[in-house]
């Protein structure tokens, strides 16, 4: 097809900018659009492909074709550079705290603990003292009671299957606790399998070259921390290690696995446990965890959890003692002298994503402080880069995606009176956060030392997990966060029935008051409308308007729902990033349901903003073709190719080229860049996924 013609055009509220932006387009001298500018970065585009073929080039060709990712990161984007400059914006929040607070004080807490990580020379001088008692303790480990009970003291607040869909934990189980599944009005602990150092079961078992060059890597890094902590007959320590981590992985359930609630929604006694998982002394390794009093758990992966128990008893003591120092040495480097830093990076950045250079010392200081003390920390940023005004912007937006959502749900002709009611209950009531929660966490009972990096470290991650342990014993709390408001991202809580919008996510250029709303609703918008439409995809859509893991749906429109996503898993299962590796489009599905649907609704709701008046024009570009190249631009990224097999293997989200291309489910897209039969791109009416 031939591209819309570049020429200028009423502008209506878009700035001139935009213009001059477009015409620069067409100049091999033009420089490209900062993440601050407004408007959309025309200079970025390539117009020589046809949107049809690959929107996402046609989109961003030009900044793929000259964008050099930074040497301290593995990808590079439009998330990436909110994320660069929020990262900015917090550390000068931060020392400016650490200078002027008072003793005492909540950013006091922040600056001390910041100052701490940053202080490298004290941490040099310390060398292995810190962690020389801990690693005493396991030396003190003589039979299969005390492994347990030191298995159990392991065990952290530090995975997440709904929310943040984070399913991985070097430590042989992983904690999450959050509303029970049948019964919403109260917290349930979650048991999910862990053990590996590695991402994912895949690096252990894909017979490919590549998994293998990685694994012998992984062996030689095991070797080398033994090393740097002065350890015996390190070579053959890393060896039986990495054979138990492969005894392991091979009892792992699959990442696609994982994501499916019903399979994972499995009820045991603590009795239960120690009949259908033996192996583990439980009650040891449960009271060392300070869940000795808990009387029930939900076992995500039933058959990872028996298997890892059976290794407990079978493997040698010695490996489970060698296999512990290492993840303790591993787990704790960041806060250890810098060779075991560098060794760290060398393998988990460089090996497993392909980063070249690491990150200075001061990044990695900012992302411990926010894991630490986040919503300390977010108090500060909200406060300098979150005013009232924008709140109240974004906060309309999503009022405006709602309705829209819930029209959509009226035009549906495939779904029962009864389903439909049952839908537009749900999301009556579902609960908005934007920008911060409504009430922060308190830091009070986190004794943070100056000087004192490894121990600050070791108090946070208890003081965590001890704050998760907590909420077994109370109501369910449905204005609590799972991300800080300084965080490039957003959540959709489903058996909350809720979703977030941290403060950082909504900043220029996805969300920017200063140019024309089609653009916002293009790039944030379809952010908005993906969690929402979470509570309806094929995991949200299993939870009722309370949180509760029942079916709402008569067994016809249910039918009919699952359908439209085994289309979609077909569709991105042709994506083939690499000619050995394709997307999952089962692993994917969830995500990329959000995505048609979350798209769809933005641009209905745009077009509610228009309250009938014809749709604005600039530059020769309709109103339609801003709102789908602002789609697109906002899943700019390039990828090193370790860093993109790793996510394609690990994430439960598409790669973003691919993101960039749900455009082609959608029929206003089609008019809109007059895409026709024999593009790439293309299907035919009857072929593109309609959800919602």
């Amino acid at each position: 097809m031939s591209n819309p013609a570049v020429r200028l055009g009423p502008l209506d509220r878009l700035t001139l900018s935009v213009a001059a932006l477009t015409l620069c387009a067409l100049s091999a001298v033009c420089p490209a659009v900062s993440a601050g500018g407004h408007g959309l970065d025309f200079a970025g585009m390539d117009l020589g492909v046809a949107p049809g073929d690959d929107f996402f080039r046609y989109a961003n060709g030009r900044w793929l074709a000259t964008t050099e990712i930074p040497p301290d990161r593995s990808s590079w984007g439009i998330s990436g550079e909110m994320a660069e400059l929020t990262l900015q914006r917090t550390a000068d929040l931060i020392r400016a705290a650490d200078a002027s607070a008072a003793p005492g004080t909540e950013s006091r807490r922040v600056g001390d603990y910041y100052a701490s990580y940053m202080d490298a020379a004290r941490i040099e001088r310390l060398g292995l003292r810190p962690i020389e008692p801990l690693l005493h303790d396991i030396d003190g480990i003589n039979d299969r009671l005390s492994l347990a009970r030191a298995l159990g003291s392991t065990l952290r607040a530090d995975v997440d299957v709904l929310n943040n869909t984070n399913l991985y934990t070097a430590n042989l189980f992983g904690l999450w606790v959050a509303q029970d599944l049948d019964d919403p009005t109260r917290y349930s602990p979650f048991l999910l399998q862990g053990g590996l150092g590695m991402p994912d079961r895949d690096y252990y078992l894909n017979p490919s070259q590549k998994m293998a060059d990685i694994r012998s890597r992984y062996q030689a890094h095991i070797a080398a921390v033994l090393k740097l902590a002065h350890s015996p007959h390190a070579q053959d320590k890393a060896t039986r290690i990495f054979e138990l981590e492969r005894r392991i992985a091979e009892v792992h359930a699959s990442r696609a696995e994982s994501e499916q609630v019903l399979k994972g929604n499995n009820h045991w006694s603590a009795a239960e446990l120690a009949q259908r998982a033996p192996g583990l002394d439980w009650p040891a390794y449960l009271a060392a965890a300070g869940l000795g009093e808990q009387r029930e758990f939900v076992v995500w992966q039933p058959g990872a959890v028996s298997g890892i128990s059976a290794l407990t008893a079978s493997v040698p003591l010695e490996t489970w003692k060698d296999y512990l120092r290492f993840h303790l040495i591993e787990s704790q480097s960041g806060f250890l002298p810098k060779a075991f830093v560098t060794e760290q990076f060398a393998f988990n950045q460089q090996v497993l994503s392909g980063t070249p250079q690491q990150q200075p010392r001061w990044k990695r200081a900012v992302q411990e402080t926010n894991h630490a003390l986040g919503e300390a920390v977010g108090k500060l940023y909200v406060a300098r880069y979150f005013p009232p005004e924008e709140k109240a912007r974004a906060e309309a937006m999503v009022r405006n995606l709602i309705t829209a959502f819930a029209a959509r749900i009226d035009r549906l002709e495939w779904m029962a009176p009864e389903t439909r009611a049952k839908a537009k209950a749900k999301l009556a009531t579902l609960k908005v956060g934007v920008g911060y929660p409504d009430h922060w966490r308190d830091y009070s009972g986190l004794n943070v030392v100056r000087g004192d990096a490894f121990g600050n470290a070791r108090r946070a991650q208890l003081f965590e997990y001890h704050r998760n342990l907590e909420k077994l014993s109370h109501p369910v709390d449905r204005g609590e966060w799972v991300m800080n408001p300084q965080l490039v991202n957003a959540v959709n809580l489903p058996a909350m029935n809720a979703i977030n919008f941290p403060a950082a996510i909504l900043q220029p250029p996805n969300f920017d008051a200063q140019r024309d709303p089609v653009m916002d609703y293009g790039a944030i918008g379809a952010t908005i409308g993906h969690e929402i439409s979470h509570s309806f995809d094929d995991q949200g859509a299993l939870f009722d308007a309370s949180g509760r893991l029942q079916n709402w749906w008569t067994r016809e429109d249910f039918a009919h729902f699952e359908a439209a996503g085994e289309r979609l898993v077909e569709q991105f299962n042709a994506y083939h990033p690499f000619p050995d590796i394709s997307v999952n489009g089962r692993q994917t599905l969830s995500e990329n349901i959000a995505d048609v649907a979350g798209l769809a609704v933005s641009f209905d709701a745009w077009r509610l903003t228009l309250h009938g008046r014809t749709p604005p024009s600039a530059a020769g570009f309709s109103a339609e073709q801003l709102f789908f190249v602002s789609f697109a631009q906002s899943w700019r990224q390039k990828f090193r190719e370790p860093e993109l097999r790793r996510r394609v293997v690990t994430d439960p989200h598409a790669p973003a080229q691919y993101r960039a291309a749900t455009v082609r489910n959608l029929d206003p897209w089609y008019d809109a860049f007059h895409v026709v039969p024999g593009q790439r791109l293309y299907l035919a009416a009857p072929d593109r996924v309609r959800v919602w």
